[in-house]
């Protein structure tokens, strides 16, 4: 099964015992947009289709015993070798799994350079340990907690691809700006009405000054990057010029705690 063929920038496949759940990232918003539009492609293949059994079995019980099934690595070699057909031989293998590489936005970046992508969407136990070593190029985790299974790890990650891909936004620096792309939150944002029970917009979003504008972005997004996430940015990082922003915009302290 798959979406959008025609010439696209990257191409997409995920391996799912659940194909179906896909129409969420390719009928749907941006994505939605995105593959309608020829900007990437999606292709599913469906492991069951390579099972040897009348019941469709693709996992079994994991040696040395213990909880939770486990998915067939000859299962899976050959379901991807069917992706590869499909797709290309070039493309790089990635199964989303607890123990990879965490998902954050440099590694999204990164991966929209690619021209093929195959998701490997697990689920029971995990997928045997020979297939990920023989056959996956990368494993992604999407945060240290656990879900059913590999298809919204692998939905979140084409989401975040995807953005990344010239076309998908409706303004080019859109990704540019968001939280993360350069380490940091994103700032606040404000739209009508100009007052909401009492609250005003911050007036400097109204004087059409552009530079300040951007200024008293930046420094909103260092000092909330400092106040909510310290594990991305510490005061120690926070560059002299950095620092001359949030005195001017009177969110400097001394110890880079947070602003009352």
């Amino acid at each position: 099964m798959s979406i959008a063929e025609a010439d696209p920038i990257i191409r997409f496949a995920v391996m799912t015992l659940f194909p179906e759940a896909f129409s969420a990232v390719t009928e749907w918003g941006v994505t939605g947009r995105a593959f309608q539009g020829g900007i990437c492609s999606l292709h599913l293949q469906d492991p069951r289709h390579e099972a040897v059994d009348r019941h469709g079995t693709v996992d079994d019980r994991p040696y040395g015993g213990g909880p939770g099934m486990v998915m067939q690595a000859p299962i899976l070699a050959a379901s991807l070798e069917k992706v590869k057909t499909a797709i290309g031989s070039d493309a790089k293998t990635i199964a989303l799994t607890p123990q990879g590489q965490k998902l954050d936005a440099p590694l999204a970046r990164s991966l929209s350079t690619e021209s093929a992508l195959i998701l490997v969407a697990g689920r029971y136990e995990g997928l045997d340990e020979r297939f990920l070593a023989r056959h996956v190029d990368l494993e992604v985790s999407v945060g240290d907690f656990v879900v059913s299974g590999g298809e919204l790890p692998a939905m979140l990650l084409i989401d975040a691809i995807v953005r990344w891909l010239p076309g998908v936004l409706g303004h080019e620096s859109s990704a540019e700006q968001d939280s993360f792309s350069e380490g940091l939150l994103d700032c606040p944002h404000y739209t009508r009405p100009e007052v909401f029970d009492g609250d005003r917009v911050p007036q400097v979003l109204l004087s059409g000054d552009h530079a300040a504008i951007a200024s008293w972005r930046r420094a909103q997004a260092i000092r909330r990057t400092l106040d909510r996430r310290p594990d991305l940015l510490a005061w120690e990082q926070v560059t002299p010029e950095d620092r001359a922003l949030l005195e001017k915009w009177d969110l400097l302290t001394p110890d880079g705690g947070r602003h009352s």
